[in-house]
């Protein structure tokens, strides 16, 4: 079985930025702590560090290979995401999320999203070729996942759809408050992907919002987007209330 530290210290190799100086490659210091926040990130929304897990600081740098100032720092960062909160001499907490969390989330995903898809409508025409590209093809990957029945590759493709509608929409404020409710819901979504109906109607709900980008209708690929991730609010509550979900 692959040990937690295994999988942190795995993530800091594939996240960390070599910067080469005199004394030989090193990792600067913005890099350690880049590093340290994307693999404790990663652990928490895979569940390796899964919802009321307590480490100390030292414990978590220990299993990064790493001193404790970057995960000091890679921890504040992730307490202002929501992610974790700060135990005074103690390290951290991992947060869970109550079904009450889970309803302000989808209320602020739907408002942003919403936003997301009606800037890209009006967006440059060279510019949209290229992101309506990307939109099809994680659509067309979502639909080929649910043919062969693969659904951890279609909630891949899904959330590249998503990813992608924000962080080209041009309004980096928006991309990042976006990234910080979408890391806080993956872990649920993923917990209950299993538990949900095929969600064979998404693919089509997505095609609606790209073809309303193409056509430049802002209100139109707004209310599409909306309406999508109610959609999949009105799947997702109901199945945490009736299996008495209280804590993801």
């Amino acid at each position: 079985m692959v040990k937690p530290s295994q999988i942190l210290r795995a993530a800091v190799r594939e996240t960390a930025e070599p910067q080469t100086e005199l004394a030989g490659d090193t990792v600067s210091s913005a890099g350690r702590v880049s590093a340290a926040y994307q693999a404790i990130r990663n652990a928490i929304r895979t569940n390796v560090f899964p919802p009321g897990y307590q480490a100390a600081e030292i414990e978590i740098a220990r299993q990064l290979g790493m001193s404790r100032t970057p995960v000091h720092e890679a921890m504040a960062r992730l307490q202002e995401d929501g992610l974790v909160r700060i135990l005074p001499k103690k390290g951290i907490i991992i947060c869970a999320l109550s079904p009450a969390d889970i309803e302000e989330i989808y209320e602020v995903t739907i408002a942003l999203e919403g936003a997301a898809a009606a800037r890209l409508a009006m967006i440059d025409a060279s510019v949209k070729v290229e992101v309506v590209a990307i939109l099809r093809d994680a659509t067309e990957a979502m639909v080929a996942a649910l043919d062969r029945n693969d659904l951890p590759a279609w909630a891949a493709a899904d959330e590249r759809f998503h990813e992608t509608l924000v962080a080209r929409s041009g309004n980096s404020r928006l991309t990042r408050m976006a990234g910080t409710v979408a890391d806080q819901l993956h872990r649920s979504r993923m917990f209950t992907l299993n538990l949900r109906p095929l969600p064979t109607w998404s693919s089509d709900e997505h095609l609606a919002i790209i073809e309303a980008i193409e056509r430049g209708d802002p209100t139109t690929a707004s209310r599409a987007a909306r309406l999508h991730r109610k959609h999949a609010h009105d799947q997702l509550v109901p199945l945490i209330a009736r299996f008495n979900l209280k804590n993801l």
